[in-house]
């Protein structure tokens, strides 16, 4: 497991002695993966300008069952490695690169895992997190899978550890973030429940961290994906200036 899958797209009227920000994007599940296909918000973002970097880290599918379990009672830990190996790799390959213009964003364990990356480290300008878990000890009992996927996925449910349940949140980590960071999420969301956006904010807002909220109403966890339309052009038309 020492080499993950992933690709770069260039922006839109490239021009290779030019530097460009630079996003990196994180899927959800975490056992869902990405491939050689089309995705319209890869493809909006480096029409805007954006270098876009999207890879399968540890916990993804299409890799072989070890693959995928490789996440499981490690969050945040070689999974977040992977990510950070592989950005790491694109600013040492590709010069136009802004280095000083990197943001993160992700939806759902993608934005688990933004909000567990600007709590440990401090590279990124700015991060977006969506429709994010925030902090598993009330996910147990708020999220229409919670009961089941929390121990399914780290080991341990509320009544048994909620020590280590607390050690994966990243509202644990809140006083480390100091990435201007933009909370979307949709208020009818019952796989990963508005309030674990609303903790994340208050809980920054409450440290005098940048943060900013967006909430759409009616919107649910397919907001980016089967939303209503009006709602998805409103949701990336807040990510043009990311970074």
């Amino acid at each position: 497991m020492g080499e993950i899958q992933g690709w770069l797209l260039r922006p839109y009227g490239f021009e290779k002695d030019k530097k460009y920000p630079f996003i990196l994007e994180i899927h959800g599940g975490p056992h869902m993966m990405y491939g050689q296909t089309f995705f319209h918000e890869m493809q909006l973002l480096a029409a805007k300008g954006y270098v876009v970097l999207y890879t399968n880290p540890r916990g993804s599918h299409g890799y072989g069952q070890a693959f995928v379990d490789a996440c499981r009672g490690d969050y945040g830990g070689k999974d977040y490695t992977d990510l950070m190996r592989a950005v790491d790799y694109a600013l040492d390959e590709f010069e136009f690169i802004d280095k000083d213009r990197l943001g993160v964003t992700g939806g759902s364990y993608g934005g688990f895992m933004t909000n567990w990356i600007v709590g440990h480290t401090n590279r990124f300008k700015a991060a977006v997190t969506q429709r994010c878990i925030s902090n598993w000890l009330s996910f147990y009992g708020v999220s229409d899978i919670g009961y089941f996927f929390t121990k399914w996925e780290l080991g341990k449910n509320l009544l048994e550890d909620p020590a280590k349940l607390w050690d994966f949140s990243p509202l644990k980590y809140a006083e480390n973030i100091e990435t201007p960071l933009l909370i979307v999420h949709g208020e009818k969301d019952f796989r990963c429940p508005i309030e674990q956006g609303e903790q994340l904010f208050v809980t920054l807002k409450h440290l005098q961290k940048d943060v900013e909220f967006v909430r759409f109403p009616d919107a649910n966890h397919e907001l980016s994906r089967s939303g209503k339309p009006e709602m998805r052009i409103e949701r990336l038309n807040h990510f043009y200036t990311l970074v």
